[in-house]
């Protein structure tokens, strides 16, 4: 690393492949984080070279498992230990974000909670994408740079050329992006009203507007079980469309989402690399974030704006 560098990127052990192309295109070195692994389990964090005075770049998506977010504490802690100038968390994915609120009686409010871990631990910003729900950014008392992803979605869906676009939120609640995304076009928006009887199964589910003859676009900002992505597709195949293709910006894709993906009526299932896929699907394609983190940690660096990297 060069020596002179105001700032450093350190990288967990699971985004290595995301921090290693971030700092590609920052042209930097990856720092030198070493983590030790003992039988039991239990695992320490050693910096391997001097980060005093140092603005540190943690990048860490906190997917399952828990280790993932483990970790990112304890590089927090190790930094400020090691008397780093600042701690940025860079964490592509935020894991917990969709327990938000209290939706029934005696629950936790994980998202609530990882934040107050991450603030505890001793980060002085965070750089994140897609949140579940905006709201959680008021979970912290630090500055949060929430990004988008159709930073890299958009220029994708442009170059389709799809002839008769519609644009379409798989539920209710994804009905405000998926929104955006239509005026941004100028196409109509679909919605998919959906029941269930409990978490990752859908009992039932409706189309609200025409897709008859359209190219449909479905957007979300994650895929975990795939089965409400797929249900949509599937039915809105059987109302008459003529392609339907998703969009999300993280790859959760547990248990049978990638089965689900390939038997789908999908085209393509496109998703951002803030989570690695390793289950590979024929369906799946992931388009890198790399180049847009990179740029928002060069800004936040030079204490530029960053609000010219939201195209909407």
């Amino acid at each position: 690393m060069n020596e002179k560098a105001s700032f450093m990127v350190f990288s967990g052990t699971k985004s290595r492949y995301l921090a290693e192309k971030i700092c590609a295109s920052l042209g930097c070195e990856l720092g030198n984080l070493n983590i030790m692994h003992f039988a039991d389990g239990e695992f320490a964090v050693s910096y391997e070279e001097s980060i005093r005075g140092r603005d540190v770049f943690l990048v860490q998506s906190t997917f399952p498992n828990s280790d993932n977010l483990m970790e990112l504490l304890l590089m927090v802690d190790a930094a400020k230990r090691a008397s780093a100038k600042s701690i940025v968390a860079v964490i592509p994915y935020f894991g917990w974000a969709r327990q938000d609120r209290k939706d029934k009686p005696r629950v936790s409010i994980g998202a609530k909670l990882v934040a107050d871990l991450l603030s505890v631990a001793g980060i002085d910003r965070l750089i994140t994408m897609d949140l579940h729900a905006d709201q959680i950014q008021g979970f912290f008392d630090i500055p949060v740079d929430h990004l988008y992803a159709s930073g890299v979605f958009i220029p994708y869906i442009e170059s389709l050329k799809l002839d008769n676009l519609v644009i379409a939120a798989p539920d209710v609640g994804g009905s405000k992006r998926a929104s955006t995304y239509a005026k941004y076009f100028n196409v109509p928006l679909v919605l998919c009203n959906k029941q269930r009887l409990k978490a990752n199964e859908v009992a039932s589910m409706q189309i609200i507007g025409d897709v008859t003859g359209k190219n449909v676009v479905l957007l979300d900002d994650m895929v975990d079980t795939a089965g409400t992505i797929t249900k949509a597709a599937d039915i809105m195949m059987e109302a008459g469309a003529n392609s339907v293709r998703a969009i999300a910006t993280h790859c959760v894709m547990s248990g049978p989402a990638s089965d689900r993906v390939e038997a789908s009526a999908l085209t393509e299932m496109v998703f951002t690399d803030s989570i690695p896929y390793t289950n590979r699907c024929a369906k799946v394609k992931q388009l890198s974030i790399a180049d847009l983190f990179a740029e928002t940690i060069r800004r936040v660096e030079k204490n530029e704006s960053i609000s010219s990297q939201y195209l909407i």
